[in-house]
């Protein structure tokens, strides 16, 4: 009915501003994730796409309304009008597709562009680690620089991975705290993190008038840490992990995220963002697991913001 598709055009617009603030805020601010973060990063990654979607979403079905009753009518009807002289909708909905494809486009460009720069970024670091670097006996893949500041990152590649480690992080730390630091470095590599945070990165850089989208990858970086420190945890026991994130944290001097953009660092303490304490924070303090019903709350959540903004606009 033609009164169907303005009614999902708002519906997506409100949709899509309860995605760019109130539900982000709240999500950051929870203390659940700290429990699961595994399923609060789908849930970031959901609440990030379906944002998306409903922003593009609002406009589609705006400016389809001007050429038929329904989506499905309108892209029908603009379709089998493309050889047409005149465009038969005002120009208001005409305005409301270009920049529903516009913003899409916009995305995707940005999503593509920000992928090849860390690309490039990466072989170019791989080159310099490969120059002055050497790898460290019984630990294949593990390259260490002369450095005498604790410095631990991973640097992903197509090919080739490494994980990075300094002279002064191999003298600061004992050899259970050095194994905690590199299985959690071999998490990250293993669960292909930077693609995440390259995801999030591509939403700021695309958005950036849009504060939450700062936050989300803050958030999203903190996430990341938590999964590789549970990672780390199977082969440590929480207290030798949190006394390793507590001294290469705490040291002087610069960290892995500083020596390697695009690679994720054991530890942050420059960040403008306190991403040490909570990692401490679970370590030290039991925090149990989300219930079965929580989890399963949760993942309901996130794939009902992926389908809702669908559902709205044919629905």
């Amino acid at each position: 009915m033609p009164g169907a598709v303005p009614a999902a055009a708002l519906a997506l617009s409100a949709l899509a501003v309860a995605l760019a603030w109130p539900l982000p805020i709240l999500l950051s601010r929870a203390r659940w994730p700290a429990r699961s973060p595994a399923l609060a990063l789908v849930l970031w990654q959901s609440i990030a796409l379906a944002g998306g979607l409903s922003m593009i979403g609002a406009l589609l079905g705006f400016g389809l309304l001007g050429f038929g009753a329904n989506p499905l009518d309108g892209i029908r009807s603009l379709t089998g009008n493309l050889d047409a002289a005149a465009v038969p909708a005002p120009f208001v909905h005409v305005f409301a597709l270009a920049a529903a494809l516009l913003l899409a486009g916009h995305l995707l460009l940005n999503l593509a562009a920000t992928f090849l720069r860390a690309e490039v970024q990466r072989r170019r670091h791989h080159h310099l680690v490969a120059l002055l670097s050497e790898p460290l006996a019984d630990r294949p893949g593990t390259r260490v620089i002369d450095s005498a500041a604790p410095v631990a990152y991973c640097l992903p590649g197509a090919l080739t991975s490494a994980t990075v480690l300094s002279r002064g992080l191999l003298t600061l730390l004992d050899a259970d705290q050095l194994r905690a630091v590199v299985a959690h470095e071999r998490a990250h590599l293993l669960q292909r993190h930077h693609l995440v945070l390259l995801a999030f990165k591509s939403w700021r850089s695309a958005l950036p008038w849009f504060p939450i989208a700062t936050r989300a990858e803050t958030a999203v970086g903190l996430l990341v840490e938590m999964l590789a420190d549970d990672q780390a945890r199977r082969q440590v026991d929480d207290r030798t992990l949190a006394m390793a994130i507590a001294l290469v944290g705490s040291a002087p001097g610069p960290t892995g995220s500083d020596d390697a953009p695009d690679a994720t660092s054991f530890a942050w303490p420059d960040h403008p963002f306190d991403l040490l304490t909570p990692r401490l924070r679970r370590l030290v303090v039991a925090t149990p697991r989300l219930a079965a019903h929580q989890s399963l709350g949760v993942l309901a959540a996130a794939a009902g913001l992926l389908a809702l903004p669908t559902l709205l606009l044919l629905g």
